[in-house]
């Protein structure tokens, strides 16, 4: 070995201790990469979440209360947003841009409301299309807009799903295989449905009385009707919706409850949107 290769040796064996010693003094200096990416990962799956395919109910509202005390119900499907304040349902396409949430332009029923539920349709609308900020905590989504805070709670937690027996059911929609519609014959005949718990069915179609049984999957979900009806004649307008209540409880259709809210449908995609009382 020569005399320069000898001094050499010792600074090598001192510099391999420094690192051994570097790092039995930190055993964790390796692994901030592997906790900040794991971090990082959370936020995005967070983040990630948007309140698409859920319904959700105001629970408090800071600022410009709603008119007639509503409670604001927001329905997220479809990349479309439906809402009701207590008069109009008004819906259009919605997109979640960060943390803001844009909303096209509304469609809305034409239902004549008393004071002060009238003007709540232009309460939501101002709301909804003011471009508010969003955020989704669990089951809670807060909306704030200027001047504004709206929370509202996921409405499988505020209200949980009815008993598809024993509840009383008012039609307040009819699904077409275009829209699903609403209007102010509707919503003055009240077109009703009870399933007992033995199967009997009782009812209104918003003219005559109906009466028969139901087969119900135990599932919950296809169910087949066997109804008959009075014979009473009744306006025009109102026939329709008879007609179209019929249609829908005329053999199977399928059920899905959510929370207050029961939709029947028929294998033509038509149907009936009721509400427990």
């Amino acid at each position: 070995m020569s005399a320069y290769s000898a001094r050499l040796a010792p600074l090598l064996l001192l510099a391999a201790l420094g690192v051994v010693g570097c790092s039995d003094d930190d055993p964790d200096a390796a692994t901030p990469s592997s906790t900040s990416t794991t971090s990082a990962a959370s936020t995005a799956n967070t983040a990630g979440a948007t309140p698409m395919g859920h319904t959700y109910i105001s629970t408090t509202v800071q600022g410009t209360p709603i008119p007639g005390d509503g409670p604001l119900t927001l329905t997220f499907a479809d990349n479309r947003v439906s809402g009701y304040a207590g008069c109009n349902t008004a819906s259009g396409s919605v997109t979640f841009d960060r943390d803001v949430l844009r909303v096209g332009d509304l469609a809305s029923t034409l239902i004549g409301c008393p004071e002060p539920q009238a003007d709540a349709d232009q309460w939501m609308n101002t709301l909804l299309t003011a471009a508010p900020t969003w955020r989704l905590e669990g089951t809670t989504l807060t909306l704030r807009a200027k001047d504004q805070t709206v929370t509202l709670v996921d409405r499988k937690v505020a209200s949980p799903d009815k008993p598809l027996k024993g509840t009383d059911w008012v039609v307040t929609e009819i699904i077409t295989q275009d829209a699903r519609t609403t209007s102010r014959t509707l919503a003055e005949t009240r077109p009703t449905l009870l399933i007992a718990e033995d199967g009997t069915v009782s009812g209104t179609t918003g003219c005559n009385r109906m009466t028969g049984s139901a087969d119900i999957d135990p599932s919950g979900s296809p169910i087949t009707f066997r109804l008959a009806t009075t014979r009473m004649a009744c306006p025009p307008e109102v026939m329709e919706v008879e007609s179209a209540v019929l249609s829908t409880l005329d053999g199977t259709t399928t059920a899905d409850i959510d929370a207050d809210t029961l939709t029947l449908r028929n294998p033509n995609n038509t149907g009936l949107v009721l509400h427990a009382t």
